[in-house]
């Protein structure tokens, strides 16, 4: 069948993925939390105006999405404009569904930079400091956690060794797990490396830190996500696990595209269990990254570079990424050609049959979201987002990946 690109209407609005990604002082030995304070106020969601405007990036989807090179939704604004909004194929080839603008998908690991921001917000309110010690919150607390604060967590610092890492991931990736026995499973292993010496993408972390959202707040992590972030920004198909009419995830197999139902997202319930859409993510990325949802103070914080001064350059070449706290940056456009410098701050998403990209690029305030229900098409999100920002820019069109060192 041949996929059929679904116009943007006029509506309001299989691992983890790790990142492509310290600025602040930090993790301070026992800081108290600030004084009490409140919270910035969530503005409300704006209507979308779309102007359908990226012309080049139109005719590459349509020939991707003919070629089946490309099934999802790809969204790009710039300011208070929606340049260019639509989706490509089916979500649910054997239900015979395709893609809506309002079809949810998988986050997978871009469901960090909400946990990281649950934190945040919780500092700007004076319920706790990223300085905190973590077993001021996780309760019991093995003593080699002694040294790790909570913005260890959140910043991939830890020293607790990966899920992936850990004897048993076959089994533990399919067995359900509550939150309380995940935490428990993190405290039976050695750390890795002292905390705050080094850096390993660790989903373990996100979910220790829904755990302390949860000991800090007294409310069940998703919960509260939905009260604090979503209802407010009228995200009303974001959510846990499965919201309705959430697309499936599809993998390439020899056997051909093959589905991916069993996507068992209680083991990261911090760490990439969110499902979103297209819209709700774009008032997610303007109430974040323009202002309302975090402090200046809690923002600046989000988007440091909380690594060691020793970290390497990337193994594929060219500076490091910048390593915040759920987010990541750096000039993305370096690993296209032709490149590109602009900075870009984002994550990344694989799990279940799902490949996602979104950024943002702070000069222009460009807001590009590419969501894939295939999670082989990892090269293809890389690209489309790259050739959106850059005609978003008025930056020379990418053609290709750029060859890897």
């Amino acid at each position: 069948m041949k996929p059929t690109p679904i116009l943007a209407g006029l509506a309001v609005l299989v691992l983890l993925g790790g990142g492509i990604w310290g600025g602040l002082s930090g993790f301070g030995a026992g800081a108290a939390a600030p004084e009490a304070e409140q919270g910035p106020t969530l503005p409300p969601r704006p209507p979308v105006t779309v102007v359908q405007s990226l012309p080049r990036l139109q005719a590459t989807l349509e020939d991707m999405a003919e070629r089946g090179r490309f099934t999802g939704g790809v969204l790009v604004a710039r300011g208070d404009e929606v340049l260019f909004r639509q989706v490509y194929g089916m979500a649910d080839r054997e239900a015979g569904r395709a893609f809506t603008l309002d079809t949810p998908f998988r986050l997978a690991s871009v469901s960090k930079m909400f946990t990281a921001a649950a934190l945040l917000r919780l500092q700007d309110e004076g319920v706790l400091s990223v300085d905190d010690p973590v077993c001021r919150w996780i309760k019991p607390c093995p003593e080699a956690w002694a040294d790790i604060r909570v913005g260890h967590l959140i910043s991939h610092q830890s020293g607790i060794p990966d899920l992936m890492q850990r004897p048993g991931w076959g089994i533990r990736r399919t067995t359900p797990a509550t939150l309380d026995e995940l935490t428990f499973d993190s405290s039976q292993y050695r750390l890795e490396f002292e905390p705050g010496t080094d850096l390993r993408y660790n989903n373990a972390g996100f979910n220790l830190a829904a755990a302390v959202v949860e000991s800090a707040t007294g409310q069940d992590f998703h919960s509260w996500l939905s009260q604090t972030f979503f209802q407010p920004l009228g995200m009303t198909r974001t959510g846990y696990d499965v919201v309705p009419d959430l697309a499936m995830g599809y993998a390439d197999f020899p056997a051909g595209i093959t589905p991916q139902p069993e996507a068992n997202v209680s083991i990261i319930p911090g760490a990439g269990a969110l499902s979103s859409t297209l819209d709700d993510l774009l008032a997610w990325e303007w109430a974040l990254h323009r202002g309302g949802l975090l402090s200046e103070r809690s923002y600046a914080a989000m988007i440091a570079d909380h690594a060691p001064l020793d970290t390497p350059d990337e193994r594929r070449g060219g500076p490091r990424r910048l390593w915040g706290y759920g987010l990541f940056s750096r000039s993305l456009g370096h690993q296209v050609e032709p490149a590109f410098e602009d900075r870009q701050i984002y994550h990344t998403g694989s799990w279940s049959g799902f490949r996602n990209m979104v950024l943002w690029q702070p000069g222009a305030e460009i807001v590009v979201i590419v969501l894939s229900n295939n999670y082989h098409r990892r090269e293809e999100v890389f690209l489309i987002s790259q050739q959106a920002m850059a005609e978003a820019l008025g930056r020379p069109y990418p053609e290709r990946m750029a060859p890897r060192d």
